[in-house]
């Protein structure tokens, strides 16, 4: 028999076994040990947070434990890889952003396809809140893009090619003509740095991150840009009521889980997050830190993501974002 396909056939056995213990999954049997849920950023973040809150609700629901474990790199490459290499069992889902959506549109290779991952659940959202040194000459959006526009043009910091700060800027420049020169930093904590110190003009970042600063007047923020106030800062008007109705942005997480878990097993860890967060204690949890809990349905995340891979596929486009 040739190597090759002796490597095929192997290979081929090894999937067909996988997929069959998958489907030996049913609600009545799953789960009967530990899940793990990969988180691709570091810990403490926004997306980290809502992942433990989620995992924390969720596994009263299911009966065991979630272990939370961080593997951040690549822009939430390396851990969305892992993932979509992994049994589909019901035991690993990976906590899904933005990235997982976006960085087939910009990056030159990538180790998965999008399809190799299935949405399962949204979590909540922190929304992205544009933030310029407190005493800046303009108090609104407006205000900004107006300035701007006269001037030779601000600088905007972001945490990197395809962040959410950059998202927010795209939209800002290729819809409402606003002069922005990017300049693109490591983290968000590097742009938050950059406009406490006037190195640029603004830049976006998550809502849990920006209300303290907020809090302690170090920085003023021009708009809340999801589709509703801020919880824990409803004093912030969104973009949209400020007449800016295509600024929709946010620092979102879900949930993925590999191709070909059983729908069964997808249904039911979906409506585990959705009840951890409609629970009391965790939903009043999040809000005071300034991330909106989501929950919902399958359906519901589905058609989401659907809706997000078209709203940022076209700011990439429009902009030519590429991760070089």
């Amino acid at each position: 028999m040739p190597r090759l396909f002796r490597r095929s056939l192997v290979a081929a056995l090894t999937a067909a076994l996988a997929c069959t213990a998958a489907l030996a999954q049913t609600p009545a049997t799953w789960p009967t040990k530990p899940i793990r849920l990969i988180v691709p950023f570091s810990a403490g973040g926004a997306n980290d947070l809502m992942a433990r809150s989620a995992a924390e609700g969720a596994s009263k629901v299911l009966g065991q434990p979630i272990i939370v474990e961080n593997k951040p790199g690549g822009g939430t490459a390396l851990g969305a890889d892992l993932v979509s290499k992994a049994a589909p069992d019901g035991y690993t889902f990976l906590v899904s952003a933005a990235g997982v959506i976006s960085n087939s549109m910009i990056k030159k290779t990538m180790p998965y396809k999008d399809a190799d991952l299935t949405p399962v659940a949204m979590i909540g959202l922190a929304p992205s809140v544009i933030l310029v040194p407190a005493d800046a000459p303009y108090n609104t959006l407006k205000e900004f893009i107006a300035a701007s526009r006269k001037s030779d043009g601000f600088h905007w910091a972001t945490a990197g090619t395809g962040s959410t700060p950059h998202f927010v800027a795209g939209v800002l420049q290729t819809r409402y003509d606003t002069k922005l020169d990017i300049v693109p930093y490591k983290s968000g904590s590097e742009s938050i740095t950059a406009v406490l110190g006037k190195q640029v003009e603004a830049t976006s970042e998550a809502s849990i991150v920006a209300i303290p600063y907020l809090r302690s007047g170090k920085l003023k923020a021009l708009a809340d840009t999801w589709t509703a106030r801020i919880s824990a800062y409803p004093e912030l008007a969104t973009a949209t009521e400020q007449g800016y109705g295509e600024l929709r942005i946010a620092h979102w997480a879900g949930v993925h889980a590999p191709r070909n878990t059983p729908p069964a097993i997808l249904d039911k860890m979906a409506t585990a997050i959705d009840a951890a967060m409609k629970a009391a204690e965790i939903a009043s949890r999040l809000k005071g830190m300034g991330i909106e809990p989501v929950g919902g349905t399958r359906a519901s995340f589905e058609k989401f993501v659907d809706e997000e891979r078209a709203r940022l596929g076209a700011v990439v486009k429009a902009t030519g974002m590429k991760d070089e």
